[in-house]
């Protein structure tokens, strides 16, 4: 008689210091996990880890230089994000300095005020934006799997909502006809740039975890 297959625990770390990023990607990707297959990890438990260098010009590149970096120190499968807002009007500003549009150290009140202050007298019609996230899983050595998300909306100047986080108060969707700051966590990631981008990665990590089991 043939003995039982185990299958293999897997750690996998989640490479962010927003304990809210951390928690919305717990939620989206746990969907793939197998019962029993996944611990999932988070950066706050590893407060020596030193901070990545994050200098690439593509949110792409940045998110892998985190996987790797977060990978290679861990020892774990690490996914790592880089996300952020693009504003038509500003010439795809703030891009990879979303989270320090106004400086160090990172501030969303303040970065949301520079954001207002920079659209002064440019008109609804021209506020057109999207916020885009590219996710990475890393072992260390090579990307496992990457994917990437995008979602379409403006920026209005009164924050509305107070669910989210960063932009989410000032960034409305037409089709929703509410900003995701508004939205409910399961609706936010039905729609949102990370929602999709994760249920993506979520689709390959389901593949590599069977893969292995």
């Amino acid at each position: 008689m043939s003995a039982l297959k185990v299958k293999k625990m897997r750690e996998i770390l989640l490479a962010t210091g927003n304990p809210k990023k951390a928690r919305e990607m717990q939620e989206i990707l746990q969907a793939a996990e197998p019962s029993g297959t996944i611990r999932w990890r988070l950066l706050s438990e590893f407060p020596d880890a030193p901070e990545a260098v994050e200098d690439g010009t593509t949110f792409a590149a940045n998110a892998e230089m985190k996987a790797h970096h977060y990978a290679r120190w861990s020892g774990l499968w690490t996914i790592a994000d880089d996300s952020g807002l693009e504003v038509d009007a500003l010439g795809g500003e703030p891009g990879v300095f979303s989270a320090r549009f106004a400086g160090e150290p990172c501030n969303d009140a303040a970065n949301n005020a520079l954001l207002i202050q920079r659209l002064a007298g440019v008109p609804p019609e021209r506020r057109t934006a999207r916020f885009r996230c590219v996710v990475v899983l890393s072992d260390g050595r090579q990307v496992l799997a990457s994917a990437e998300g995008v979602v379409q909306g403006r920026i209005i100047d009164t924050p509305l909502g107070t669910n989210g986080f960063g932009y989410d108060p000032h960034f409305w969707v037409e089709e929703a006809g509410m900003t995701t700051a508004q939205m409910s966590p399961e609706r936010k990631h039905a729609i949102s740039h990370r929602g999709q981008a994760l249920r993506r990665l979520r689709e390959q990590l389901a593949r590599l975890l069977e893969e292995q089991a």
